[in-house]
């Protein structure tokens, strides 16, 4: 039998790590584009302080390693009284560090959008912030799709970092598993198959929505 009776008693742990390892890059997802939104809106705001903010937030995210960032969301969280949530310290930490990236994925693909469609919605009656919602967003965000999912690989992986909070994922899980069965090499490959099974569908969904039109949007 290829796999050994150990590597195959060990198959659950493998499993436990995997789905940690997706609901960090679930979590990391939800979390950049959330911040990514927040950071493009404040890149654009009339505020300058507000705008210097909004660079600072970026620079320093895309400027320090992300193992700093996370000994630094981990040690702080205790401040607030939510200390002993390495989970959580991940998620957050892998979050706010895509969302720099995020930021800067959407602001780079904003230039898709004329001074000629704004100036139409606007003398249709549209409001600033239904222009927004169903004229800019739309539009940069499909355009923004290919180097979205790319940031999104690289999120996942990044997960093998939450590690040395203690977040037991795929990564930690297979060197676990390798520590009681001495099988490097047959855990290593599921553990990059355990990768590949996230990485594949993501990028097929990316392609259909890339190639996918972009729905008509209204004044209702």
């Amino acid at each position: 039998m290829w796999l050994s009776p150990q590597v195959i008693q060990s198959i659950p742990s493998l499993i436990d790590g995997w789905m940690m390892t997706v609901a960090l890059t679930v979590l990391g997802a939800i979390g950049s584009l959330i911040w990514g939104h927040i950071a493009l809106a404040m890149q654009l705001a009339p505020l300058a302080p507000v705008r210097w903010l909004a660079r600072l937030y970026i620079s320093f995210m895309r400027g320090t390693p992300a193992l700093v960032q996370l000994f630094l969301v981990f040690f702080s969280l205790p401040l607030v009284g939510l200390g002993g949530r390495p989970l959580l310290a991940a998620a957050l930490t892998l979050g706010l560090n895509s969302a720099a990236y995020t930021a800067e994925i959407l602001r780079g693909n904003l230039r898709i959008i004329t001074r000629g469609q704004i100036d139409a919605a606007t003398a249709l009656g549209m409001a600033p912030w239904r222009i927004a919602t169903r004229i800019v967003m739309p539009q940069v965000i499909k355009s923004s799709i290919p180097a979205l999912i790319n940031e999104f690989t690289i999120l996942l992986k990044t997960t093998p970092l939450a590690s040395v909070v203690a977040v037991t994922e795929l990564t930690y899980a297979g060197q676990m598993v390798i520590a009681r069965t001495y099988t490097s090499s047959q855990i290593m490959l599921m553990v990059s198959i355990g990768y590949l099974a996230v990485v594949l569908p993501v990028l097929a969904l990316g392609k259909h929505l890339a190639s996918a039109p972009l729905a008509a949007t209204g004044r209702s």
